[in-house]
């Protein structure tokens, strides 16, 4: 709403007015603004909680080795981050950006289906919360509307990067005039740094196109689900899942901002997005309001974030993936998420394996793979088998496996934007 305040203001020669259209200018002011959002508006929040005496069931004292027990901890903070995501966002962003849109909207989505899955754990006294089938439901249908929006919106476009060679043999990206719908999304580690969903597909013939665009809008369910659920499960440890995602958060805006730059874009050799730009100053609202609610979140907290942030962080984090078209990259920027989930699968599957054999067994002695690293051994169920019982040795502090955890995710967004130059 501002910028197109100031914009208008600018006709008239108001000083001051032209830096509005500067991206740079609007998304820092994004960041400090949701991050002074976050501190204040949380600050009230939880003490509005505490006085209504709503608070998360207490969690269980016995799988801590330290015997933290955490009582009368308000739970539902995401309401925390996606106010101080959502008020910079509508203030400073071009609302009629589609990219802008489809993650406002992305963000209210996922936080409401997060809400409700809080509703029911902490009013109606369910721990099981929503039924993972509405769950899954809810997320299937979101990432539908991404995809097909992304299929048949006019704005919704792209510059494919072609590579062109001088006399002097120097190779020079460029992108093609004609912005174009296109499967093609950015791969790591192969020269040109390109695939096209429609490659996959060609046995098709004249229709490889079209169901090249029918397997992205499989991936992008795929893809949103999966982060969205690998976010949830991050959501353990006080200020695991905040720092975690703010540190992928940052990662993708750089990503957003190169790909909406035309030179820089034609330097790492990825494909020219147009408007995605605001893209930047939305996730830079994001990482505002997620540092302001570490202010809380850290240990010990005074809120957790519930299903309501862990939902909603996640789901956006893989809409703007798949906008940007760098979907392929999240296996290495959001490894912790995704070896989160992997490891609860592979501890049940492996669980229910040794039990038609009539065994006890696990892989990990506790899963998430976080919950592995703070158990010690006279917490283990001396009737099971364990294939990493010794590792580690001992039990950390669940600070520290918080920060240990931030640093890995640091190299992994590190090592994601450097893909871009291995090749």
């Amino acid at each position: 709403m501002l910028y197109y305040l100031f914009r208008f203001l600018e006709n008239y020669g108001v000083p001051g007015s032209a830096m509005w259209g500067y991206i740079s200018f609007r998304s820092l002011l994004a960041l400090m603004l949701a991050l002074v959002i976050s501190a204040w508006f949380g600050e009230y929040f939880i003490r509005w909680m505490k006085r209504h005496n709503i608070s998360e069931t207490q969690r269980d004292a016995s799988i801590d080795p330290f015997g933290v027990q955490k009582l009368n901890v308000p739970s539902m903070g995401g309401i925390i981050i996606i106010v101080a995501t959502l008020v910079p966002a509508l203030l400073l962003g071009r609302l009629r950006n589609i990219y802008m849109i489809m993650m406002i909207v992305s963000l209210v989505w996922f936080g409401l289906l997060g809400f409700w899955d809080d509703y029911i754990k902490i009013f109606k006294k369910n721990k099981e919360g929503l039924s993972g089938r509405y769950k899954i439901v809810g997320q299937v249908l979101i990432s539908l509307a991404i995809g097909l929006t992304l299929y048949f919106s006019p704005d919704a476009v792209i510059h494919e990067n072609v590579e062109t060679r001088t006399v002097n043999n120097v190779t020079v990206v460029t992108h093609k005039s004609q912005p174009v719908k296109s499967t093609q999304t950015t791969i790591p580690f192969v020269k040109g740094n390109n695939f096209d969903y429609a490659q996959v597909t060609s046995f098709l013939g004249e229709h490889k196109q079209a169901a090249g665009w029918i397997l992205f809008v499989i991936i992008t369910v795929f893809v949103i689900t999966a982060v969205s659920n690998g976010a949830n499960l991050n959501d353990g440890m006080d200020g695991m899942a905040a720092g975690n995602s703010a540190i992928i958060c940052i990662a993708l805006g750089i990503l957003a901002y190169v790909s909406s730059h035309i030179q820089l874009a034609g330097y790492l050799n990825i494909m020219f997005i147009p408007g995605s730009e605001e893209l930047v100053v939305f996730i830079c609202a994001m990482v505002g309001a997620l540092i302001g609610f570490l202010w809380y979140n850290a240990y010990p907290a005074q809120v957790f974030m519930g299903d309501t942030g862990s939902l909603a962080i996640g789901g956006v984090i893989g809409v703007m993936a798949i906008i940007i078209h760098k979907e392929l990259l999240l296996p290495i920027l959001c490894f912790i998420f995704f070896v989160e989930s992997l490891s609860v699968i592979l501890q049940v599957e492996y669980f229910k394996l040794g039990k038609r054999k009539g065994l006890v067994q696990r892989i990990f002695k506790r899963t998430p793979i976080h919950d592995n690293f703070r158990v010690l051994p006279s917490q283990l169920d001396p009737k099971c088998s364990y294939v990493f019982k010794n590792w580690p040795h001992g039990a950390w502090h669940e600070s520290k496996i918080t920060v240990r955890f931030w640093i890995t995710t640091i190299l992994l967004a590190a090592a994601t934007i450097i893909t871009l130059k291995i090749r």
